[in-house]
């Protein structure tokens, strides 16, 4: 990028962090940003807007909350996630505290209970530290302002409806849901949550990460044309799993487990590649009309989940888009949005980078202008800034119905990857599919008594998984 571009670019960003208002849409300004990004050309010059400024949403990614009422919040799931979301939390902004903490086991209660105490010196008392699968509803009774959800996914849609119906304000980490059931509930509550004015913000924080949401801007500003297809990966290693220790119970080490187990992630191309596929729907401004893929079980060695997944998405308006992801060790991988226009192309595989149809850079977000005029650059704490900042100014933001479209594209892809057969997002979306066990338990035997998986059955390991220790089973699912 040449300076003079690169100077004008660091003179937005600090424009935009000084007007910037609070829950405020795009305005002129980002015309301006495009022509002071672009390299020059008729590729610049002719850009006609997907979307008119100020009719979409872009978040003020200001470095810190304004100071106002202060917030009281309650953490519900308190493992890495859960606990990551407590300290972001609380460096959002003045006037924050964490008063009460919820989770299924004790150890990990305590274990942030021990960390807010050393770090912050927040001393949470035994009284407000709740355990049991109905912790949830202790911690969000136990007079927060705000909730931290970070549960794992299946728990998600019972634990906003009932926040909600008790009026409290939400941050819900991703996945929101990871079957039909919790999708439909999950619509439902977000509806009650603006009728009630909440605040809602979910852990999608590509959103609140200022190269995504400037990259977003110069394709509305018609940087590429008009949307042809794409791509979207995340392709990487296995996550973390627990081997199963002497008296855990078949809940207890599921629920330790949870990031390998279907009904309790959603499986990864729900639990993580959402990300991905969230900012596919997100700038594209579709939904799925049909999902098309295969997948398998090559390496996982704990659960019952598939370890890749290969998905064709056909969107509302008949363009395709290819979705990949895949867990497993020493494989060339990457983690990148691709989306091709009728002008150019849009790429975040090396950086955020905008191109002509002849391959020549025209625009890229310039991360060190980022790095000079802002503090805080972490999006996992900007997305509880605007959280924090709606809540104080009383402007409602409600993000999960959208969240939750990007949560049905995965669930698709998934159940065409099962199945093998084609999806559609009608029968998706109105099917009976319910993941959530009918005896959940924390006793020595379970059933896992959902519709879609092991329907009536006593839960038992199937043949395909392959425990630590233990003989490699079958692989065929």
């Amino acid at each position: 990028m040449k300076k003079e571009n690169s100077i004008s670019r660091r003179s937005f960003l600090k424009r935009s962090a000084v007007a910037g208002a609070v829950g405020g849409v795009v305005g002129s300004g980002s015309a301006a940003m495009l022509s002071s990004c672009c390299g020059g050309g008729s590729s610049c010059d002719a850009a006609k807007p997907l979307k008119e400024p100020g009719t979409y949403y872009v978040p003020d990614l200001v470095d810190f909350a304004a100071d106002g009422k202060e917030l009281k919040a309650g953490v519900i799931g308190c493992g890495g996630r859960g606990s990551g979301a407590a300290f972001n939390f609380l460096a959002a902004a003045n006037g924050l505290t964490i008063t009460a903490l919820g989770d299924t086991f004790k150890d990990r209660v305590d274990d942030l209970a021990g960390k807010l105490k050393s770090e912050k010196n927040i001393d949470i008392p035994e009284d407000k530290r709740f355990t049991g699968l109905d912790a949830y509803k202790q911690v969000i009774d136990s007079g927060v302002d705000v909730v931290l959800v970070a549960t794992p996914p299946v728990f998600r849609p019972i634990h906003f409806k009932y926040a909600t119906e008790q009026g409290k304000h939400s941050f819900l980490e991703k996945p929101l849901c990871v079957d039909a059931a919790g999708y439909r509930s999950l619509v439902a509550t977000a509806k009650q949550a603006a009728a009630k004015n909440l605040c809602v913000v979910t852990g999608t924080q590509r959103h609140h990460q200022r190269c995504y949401v400037e990259s977003y801007q110069q394709i509305m500003n018609g940087a590429i044309g008009e949307i042809t297809g794409g791509t979207v990966w995340w392709n990487g290693g296995m996550l973390w799993y627990k081997d199963r220790q002497p008296g855990w119970s078949d809940g207890e080490w599921m629920i330790r487990d949870w990031v390998n187990w279907i009904w309790l992630s959603g499986d990864h191309i729900v639990e993580q590649h959402v990300h991905n596929l969230d900012v596919l729907t997100w700038f594209t401004g579709l939904k799925p009309k049909t999902a098309l893929g295969f997948g398998s079980r090559q390496r996982r060695v704990t659960g019952n989940q598939f370890d890749n997944f290969s998905i064709d998405f056909e969107m509302e308006n008949g363009i395709h888009v290819h979705s990949m992801c895949r867990q497993i060790h020493e494989t060339g991988g990457t983690v990148s949005e691709f989306l091709q226009g009728t002008k150019g192309s849009w790429s975040t595989t090396s950086g955020h980078v905008i191109k002509d149809l002849k391959g020549n850079v025209i625009w890229k977000y310039d991360e060190e202008a980022e790095r000079a005029n802002f503090k805080q650059t972490d999006p996992y704490t900007l997305e509880h800034v605007n959280w924090i900042n709606h809540i104080r100014s009383g402007k409602v933001i409600e993000q999960a119905s959208e969240t939750a479209v990007a949560n049905m594209a995965a669930i698709m892809g998934r159940e065409s990857a099962y199945s093998g057969k084609l999806v559609t997002w009608d029968e998706m979306t109105a099917s009976p599919l319910d993941l959530y066990p009918q005896d959940i338990s924390l006793d020595q035997k379970m059933s896992v008594a959902a519709s879609g998986y092991g329907a009536g059955k006593e839960f038992k390991l199937p043949d395909f998984i392959h425990i630590p220790g233990q003989p490699q089973g079958n692989q065929t699912r």
